[in-house]
Parts: C-alpha cells; structure tokens; sequence
C-alpha cells in the first residue's frame, strides 16, 4: 500500500503538484467543514454565527498546541528520511504521536474546567449567545485530542510524500458532515450543539481512517512503537523545532482574541461578520498553506539530501503558482464581496458590513499567500523561528493600529483595515528574509 511519492528525484512542479493538491485539497476541505457549520447555523441567525465564532476561537487556539509537535515532527521526520535515517525517522513520529496525545487530553481538560472564564474573556452581551458559545466550546475542544491526533498524522504522512491518504480521509469527514450538520441542527433540533457534535463525529471518522492508513504503511509507520519511550534528545529536537511555529500559532489567536473583543464594542453582528468573513476569505491563505505544507515536507528532505539546488527550484515554482491564486481570490473578493457574503448570512443589515470586510481584506490576499509559500520552504530548512518572529510582530502591530484607526471615521472598517495592512507587511518581509537566508545559505555551501 504505497502511496507515498520520492521528492528527491524527478520533475519539480510535477513532483510538487501532485504532493501539494491533495494536501489544499485537504486544507480546503478542513475550510469547507467550518464553512458547512457557518452556512447551515447562518441559517438560525446572527447570534448563533457569534456564539461558534467566539468558541471557535478556542479550537482555533488549540492549533497553535499542536503545531508544537506537528510542525517539528514533520521536519525531523522529512529531513530524516532524506538522509535514508529509517529508524531515527520512526522514532521522531512516534514521539510526535505521544506529545500530540498528551498536549490534546490536557487542552480538553482545561476547557472542561474553565470553559465559562473562556467565554467571558469576549464580553458578549447576549444571555443566549454565551450559553450557545459555552455548549459549543464543550463539545469541540473537549474532544480536542482527535482534532490533534488528525493533523499530526497528516503532516507526518506528508513528511514522507503521502498526502493522498490524508486526503481521502477528510474528504469522507466533509462528506459526513454535510449530512450530520443539516440533520442534527434542524432535524433534531439541536442547534448549535448539533454543528459542534456533528463536528467531532466526522472528526473521529477521519482518525479512524488515518489509523487504518498508518497500519497499512511500510515506509515510516510500520516500525512505530507508540507505547515506548523515546530517547530525550528526540523530544527535544521537536519542540526546538515546533516551539517557534506553535508559538506564533498562540500569539496569532491570542490576539485575535484581543482585536475580537474590540470587534465586540460594535454588537454581536459584529461578530458574526468577522467570523463569516474570515471563513470566506479564508479560501486564499488555507490554499497557500497547505502549498507551504507540501514545499515544507520537499525542502526537509531535499536539504537533508543536500540538494539546495532543487529546494531554490522547488520554492520558485511553488511561489508562481501561489501568486497567480492570490490574484485570482484578490479579484473575486473585490468584485463579488456581496453575492458570496449573503450564502452565509441573509439578514439585510448585515450584508452590507460583510460587503466592507471581504472588500478590505482582499488587498491582503496575495501577501498571505507569499508568506504561507515562503515559510513552507524555512520551515522545512528548520529555519522556524524567522517566519514565526515576523508573524508574530507584525501580527501584535495590529492591536495599535486597531486602536488609531478604529478611533477615526473608519470606525469598524478600521479594524478591517489593520488586519489586511499587517498581512501586507508580513507578506513583504518574509520574502527579504527567504532572500537573505537563501544566499547564506549558498555562501556556507560555497
């Protein structure tokens, strides 16, 4: 049962399309999941949009604790295997595995005990929103470990040139999931606990597959003891790794989590507006991300083969391609802002503030996608810690500029405003600093 790809060898945009669509095809289908819940809970009004935009926040927080082990088990594991290291490579999956388990079990366990401090954190003013934000925030981030458990096996089975599987197993989830939401928002009448339930079942689908897939591998997996400790040096290599990239994870949700309570000093709608918005807009820079997750696993092995070469190819190529998108969803946003915004939500006095957002943030779109592309390639180089610091200053910058220009006539706009400048920035200095890492790079090698 191989299905995994040699990236050291061969055509590279080939090599890199054929790892890297299954893997946006898998970011867009994690994409359509949130999506799948926003159009059917859209459909139940504004306050519930609120309710699971405020909670969603928590899983998506829960993100940047994975990225911990995720991100530093697939450049060990990529870079291992381009060094024909089998059994070292096995042993960095395994352990990446265990910190997963562990890190998801006590993120569910906090959320159990505090979850309504988490949701007092947005200040929400509704009764109902915040009782529907608590139960919603219970069932998605109390079953944490799956989600965790999830992404982990992907970026592993992407490490070693298998993303066709990953695939196959969130496709079978997003297509559970389209029949769980309909059925137990509004056949059961279980509103918003319905979309979180149907959530974590899908989830649960999808480990379940990743499993089955895992057993059936003979290139990394079929080797892995998941119950024997590995040697101390092991963790740590992956946390050094992860640390900077799950880090940047914690201070990006956090302060989004800062700007949303400024979001919330506007109403609900508010809310509801950001949280459609960000889903739709979302499209562009999943797309990217999941392009950075192919070229990630590519670099790791190439440059643990030594081929720098074909790791600068690889990075042009991707980037070409990353840019034409990011025109393509600059221009879609721009021109059909309202035709797109109103699938999610009707209500007429919100249309309008939905118009503004996709309208704003569509300046920012190919800037994101440069990033994503170009911190795929210094991730897989082990380079973490450039892109993480430039995300997370640029990123904290937001929190002033929302202050200076939600002050002026902007008002809400200006918080819109402040998002789509700094993503501009991060998309501008990330690619000075590819420039500059590359050509020390080369001067070592020389």
């Amino acid at each position: 049962m191989k299905k995994s790809m040699n990236l050291l060898e061969g055509p590279i945009f080939k090599t890199l399309m054929k790892l890297a669509l299954p893997i946006m095809g898998t970011s867009l289908i994690q994409m359509a999941y949130n999506l799948i819940d926003m159009i059917w809970i859209g459909r139940i009004g504004a306050s519930a949009v609120a309710a699971v935009g405020s909670a969603g926040m928590y899983m998506w927080l829960s993100n940047g604790i994975s990225t911990l082990a995720k991100m530093g088990g697939q450049v060990c594991v990529g870079q291992a295997i381009g060094s024909n290291q089998k059994k070292q490579a096995t042993q960095y999956a395994s352990a990446t595995i265990q910190l997963g388990i562990i890190f998801g079990l006590l993120y569910g366990i906090l959320t159990l005990l505090f979850y309504k401090p988490m949701i007092g954190f947005f200040n929400l003013t509704s009764t109902e929103v915040i009782y529907q934000a608590e139960i919603y925030l219970i069932v998605t981030c109390g079953f944490v470990v799956v989600n965790f458990i999830n992404q982990i096996f992907t970026s592993l089975m992407t490490a070693i040139g298998n993303s066709h599987h990953p695939f196959i197993a969130t496709t079978v989830g997003l297509i559970l999931n389209i029949i769980l939401d309909p059925l137990l928002i509004f056949t059961f009448n279980m509103g918003v606990p319905g979309a979180a339930i149907a959530t974590v079942i899908s989830q649960i689908i999808v480990m379940l597959m990743m499993i089955y897939y895992a057993r059936k591998d003979s290139i990394l997996f079929d080797e892995m003891k998941i119950w024997v400790m590995n040697p101390y040096s092991i963790y740590s290599k992956i946390m050094k790794i992860g640390l900077p990239t799950g880090l940047q994870s914690l201070c990006f949700t956090f302060i989004s989590m800062v700007i949303a309570r400024f979001i919330a000093g506007y109403g609900d709608v508010a809310i509801a507006v950001q949280k459609v918005g960000s889903q739709i807009e979302s499209i562009s820079w999943m797309s990217a991300e999941g392009f950075g997750n192919a070229l990630n696993a590519f670099v790791a092995q190439n440059y643990g083969a030594n081929n720098i070469e074909r790791v600068k190819k690889g990075t042009y190529s991707a980037l070409k391609t990353c840019i034409i998108w990011g025109i393509f969803t600059t221009a879609v946003l721009f021109i059909f802002p309202q035709m797109i915004f109103q699938i999610f939500i009707t209500e007429k006095d919100v249309i309008p503030l939905g118009v503004d957002y996709l309208q704003i943030l569509a300046f920012s779109q190919l800037f994101m996608c440069i990033e994503s592309t170009l911190a795929g390639t210094l991730n897989g180089l082990g380079k973490t810690f450039i892109p993480s610091s430039v995300s997370v200053i640029l990123t904290a910058a937001r929190i002033p500029l929302v202050m200076i220009l939600s002050s002026t006539v902007l008002a809400l706009n200006g918080i819109w405003w402040a998002i789509s400048i700094s993503s501009i920035a991060k998309g501008l200095v990330i690619a000075i600093c590819y420039y500059f890492v590359m050509k020390k790079i080369y001067l070592i090698r020389q």
